[in-house]
């Protein structure tokens, strides 16, 4: 991406990246690597990393942790916007958003799995969702096709999983473009979206159900297999 951007590039896009540090220390180095990395002198938006663990919120508004590196960074001009991500557990998400009221910080955006299993099963869409849209925070869906596990149970297609993604109030679906038939797929979903009626909306709500349940088509909610900064405490700083 970096050699991309350095074409000029980097005028023409909204460049976004994440970052794993919880210590003002880790989370200043990594923003400085992610700009070298990067080939720029801003980032126009950066992420708490994996929100995943309860005392994650705690974590980055402690002294001399991720909030005071990014104040300065912002300060420098190095970065624009902040938010958070997160892929485990709607209440770990409210508990930020609860801290972040608290020490009077506004969020200007927050990631996390919008789909249709996740409808049923903690469900972001149902309790972190609505209180994004009220206090005006950009929603980023992220794991439309839950990395391709919802695929597998045989409900949806993923032209079905973006629609239902896209329907939902988002500012962006995040879908993955590593190939070329995976760019088709999502030029098409985005040219054939209709906003989708209830009847639409309750079919593919209902067939989905059963297999939501019992989590198996989201195991970055049920396993430890997608936790980056669990797998590798080191990142954190």
């Amino acid at each position: 991406m970096g050699l991309a951007l350095g074409d000029g590039y980097e005028k023409k896009v909204f460049l976004m990246t994440k970052f794993d540090g919880r210590t003002e220390d880790s989370t200043a180095r990594q923003i400085d690597e992610s700009l070298r990395r990067l080939q720029t002198d801003h980032i126009d938006l950066i992420q708490y990393h994996e929100n995943i663990r309860m005392e994650d919120p705690e974590r980055f508004f402690a002294p001399g942790g991720s909030l005071d590196a990014l104040t300065d960074a912002k300060k420098a001009g190095k970065i624009r916007y902040i938010g958070f991500t997160g892929h485990k557990d709607p209440a770990v998400h409210l508990r930020m958003l609860e801290v972040a009221a608290a020490h009077d910080f506004h969020f200007d955006s927050c990631q996390m799995p919008l789909n249709l299993m996740d409808a049923h099963f903690r469900s972001f869409a149902q309790q972190v969702l609505p209180k994004l849209v009220e206090q005006g925070i950009a929603v980023l869906g992220m794991k439309s096709m839950g990395d391709g596990n919802l695929l597998k149970s045989g409900t949806v297609t993923p032209v079905e999983c973006l629609h239902y993604a896209l329907n939902l109030p988002v500012s962006v679906v995040i879908t993955g473009c590593e190939s070329m038939e995976r760019l088709d797929q999502a030029m098409e979903a985005a040219r054939t979206f209709r906003p989708l009626d209830k009847a639409r909306l309750s079919a593919l709500l209902s067939k989905t159900r059963a297999a939501a349940m019992t989590g198996k088509y989201e195991p970055f909610k049920t396993t430890a297999k997608f936790d980056g900064t669990a797998n590798n405490p080191q990142w954190m700083g």
